[in-house]
């Protein structure tokens, strides 16, 4: 989601300017494997066909910081882990997080758990970097966010950003966190995904892409953004719609319409999902009595759950409702769109919630 054209040196502070940029999955930031780190020798990219997608890196820094992998993603994402461990900040390239099940162990039972086994002696500085989510017709097997699933698993920080200067942000804490962060990209935010691999020739193929996630302001000087700080894209008295990634900018949506009614809504964007802001959480939903969370993840046992129980153990007695992923996303795009959030999904999720 990193823009395509984002700074790589060290600018200016303080400066933001519209840019007509766009999240970019594939060529990535054009000149360093992350915000504000080309100077960092440590920071290496490896992954599958990197070079293509990543040619400008590749251009820039060459084999030795973007490494060319087989298409092994338990062997590229073990090896990345041993790097980290060695003194390297790899980011790892998984495509699409739905492959970090054939990778689950590196990432698992071992970057997640060799802090904590070794008594804080060793570290695993590594960003899982993968796209996620939904609306391009691809299914199943490539459309998962699976955040709620490895948030679940202590140790590992999951990240996913909502515009273009979280992107950069999120990305550049990623990269100087001395943990495993997973930083998730939504599809419909890349553009570079929708041109090359989401059409993949099909001239019927059409998307939803919510315009505000693809290009906005960013900083002249990337500065990392916590993780577990929530930002609220719009204040509301009735309800709080939290989530993130497309699902804020499809709550957004929403909430506009809702506003057409005399329904006010606020929209928290959450960003990261491990770490949470439950704080941010808890004093929206104590200000409005009612929480609606979207959620492109699947419904049982995830985020939706998580946030519920958050604002019961604050000793809230709020109304709930959720909007999830509730069976397994399909290729056509009637059904597809039936089962990823959608407005129309939000809205009557929301006027249930005012009765």
């Amino acid at each position: 989601m990193v823009s395509s054209r984002m700074p790589c040196g060290r600018q200016p502070q303080g400066k933001r300017r519209q840019r007509n940029e766009t999240h970019d999955l594939r060529t990535g930031d054009r000149g360093c494997p992350g915000p504000g780190d080309a100077a960092d020798e440590r920071v290496v990219v490896f992954g599958e066909d990197v070079r293509a997608l990543r040619m400008n890196l590749y251009a820039r820094f060459g084999e030795r910081r973007v490494r060319q992998t087989p298409i092994s993603e338990s062997a590229f994402l073990g090896a990345a882990v041993g790097a980290a461990m060695a003194g390297l900040r790899p980011v790892a390239e998984l495509i699409m997080i739905d492959f970090v099940a054939v990778a689950a162990d590196a990432l698992v039972n071992h970057a997640a758990k060799v802090e904590a086994f070794s008594g804080g002696r060793w570290q695993v500085p590594l960003v899982v970097r993968a796209g996620c989510g939904g609306g391009y017709g691809d299914g199943g097997q490539h459309e998962q966010t699976l955040w709620g699933w490895l948030a679940h698993i202590p140790g590992i920080k999951v990240v996913a950003p909502s515009t273009p200067a979280d992107a950069g942000g999120l990305l550049t804490a990623a990269i100087a966190d001395d943990g495993p962060v997973v930083f998730l990209e939504h599809q419909l935010l890349a553009e570079d995904w929708l041109d090359y691999l989401g059409s993949g020739g099909r001239a019927t193929v059409s998307y939803d892409i919510p315009v505000a996630g693809r290009q906005g302001e960013v900083p002249d000087r990337w500065e990392p953004i916590p993780f577990g700080r929530a930002a609220m894209r719009r204040n509301g008295s009735d309800l709080t719609i939290a989530g993130v990634g497309v699902g804020i900018h499809r709550a957004a949506e929403a909430a506009e319409n809702l506003s057409q009614e005399g329904i006010s809504a606020s929209v928290l964007d959450l960003r990261s999902i491990a770490p949470l802001d439950r704080d941010a959480v808890v004093a929206d939903v104590g200000q409005t009595g009612r929480l609606l969370v979207v959620d492109e993840d699947y419904r049982e046992f995830g985020l939706t759950g998580e946030l519920a129980a958050t604002i019961l153990e604050a000793g809230l007695a709020a109304r709930y409702a959720r909007v999830a992923v509730e069976e397994t996303i399909p290729f056509d795009s009637a059904r597809e769109r039936a089962v990823l959030p959608n407005v129309e999904r939000i809205v009557a999720a929301a006027r249930r919630l005012m009765k």
